[in-house]
């Protein structure tokens, strides 16, 4: 059965659900497309198991079905739609649509600790001499590499880069990352350098006579796209020599903080450089630098 069979209400309901959160949180179209995946595949469910509706559920039930989660789903997977789960009903409970949250006695399931994978300041070094820059592509995809290591991004924001957000002069980013937060981000000499590059030579050339505010475009003139720039990203990894199953758009965001912590950097400062809007958020970072300072301290040291 499919959501499109759930009841009316509740339909409705999932749809007032998700603009409250653009109006009041700014949430971006690919979050509010996963909250509204969440509670419809919920609501079919319920509609297959005849088991009543979304908004009128009751504990038992919604037990039932995060038992069901627990059997597919990981459990940081589980806690996200738990999540979500627990955000619509506090919803209806502030509506008054419901009189009590049966999402309250449901515990979070525990998550694995799990530190970023990292490159090693050399790997990022391979990793960005891969393209061939003497091709328009190679030359475009250079900087790319060169801003993500530089500001550490989420791809997202790198491939949503319009040039009017790039500050040349002053050696700035100006991000708009998760809730429409904006954030001024720090370039670099050498980001700098490839950027100014790129905007004289190879992006005119995959323009050719076309307009774009998009910093990033592909030979069509369209922007570039996530899944494009994963793949290219997996491409470059061959080259360099490493294993392109370990390497993605983040784990760049990764290196970009962890480096930046190994170079004494302060970790509020890494946090407003990455658009984290939770100190803890930034704080799994310090676990990788420690490990990282171990290991040299072992290997370096006469008494290591």
């Amino acid at each position: 059965m499919k959501a499109a069979d759930a009841d009316p209400t509740d339909l409705a309901e999932i749809e007032a659900f998700c603009d409250t959160l653009w109006l009041e949180d700014g949430l971006a179209k690919a979050s509010l497309a996963s909250y509204r995946s969440d509670l419809l595949q919920l609501a079919a469910w319920l509609a297959e198991q005849r088991l009543g509706r979304l908004c009128a559920i009751d504990e038992a039930t919604l037990l039932h079905f995060v038992a069901t989660l627990s059997q597919t789903l990981r459990a940081s997977s589980q806690a996200r739609y738990l999540s979500t789960l627990r955000r619509f009903y506090r919803h209806l409970l502030a509506r008054g649509v419901r009189s009590s949250d049966p999402t309250l006695k449901i515990a979070m399931p525990a998550k694995p600790s799990r530190l970023p994978k990292v490159l090693s300041e050399l790997q990022v070094d391979c990793l960005l001499a891969a393209p061939q820059t003497e091709t328009t592509l190679g030359e475009r995809d250079r900087t790319m590499l060169e801003t993500l290591y530089a500001t550490g991004l989420r791809v997202s924001e790198l491939v949503g880069l319009k040039v009017f957000e790039v500050n040349l002069d002053m050696g700035v980013l100006r991000v708009f990352g998760k809730g429409s937060k904006e954030r001024i981000v720090p370039l670099g000499e050498v980001a700098c350098d490839w950027l100014r590059r790129h905007l004289a030579n190879g992006r005119r050339s995959l323009l050719n006579g076309r307009q774009s505010d998009d910093l990033f475009v592909t030979t069509r003139g369209a922007a570039m796209s996530r899944q494009a720039f994963w793949q290219l990203i997996k491409r470059y990894a061959l080259h360099a020599g490493m294993d392109p199953a370990r390497l993605s758009p983040h784990v760049l965001r990764h290196a970009f903080a962890t480096h930046l912590l190994n170079h004494g950097a302060d970790l509020r400062v890494v946090q407003l450089l990455l658009g984290h809007s939770d100190i803890s958020t930034t704080q799994i970072y310090t676990h990788v630098a420690r490990e990282r300072l171990k290991s040299l301290h072992a290997e370096h040291h006469p008494r290591g």
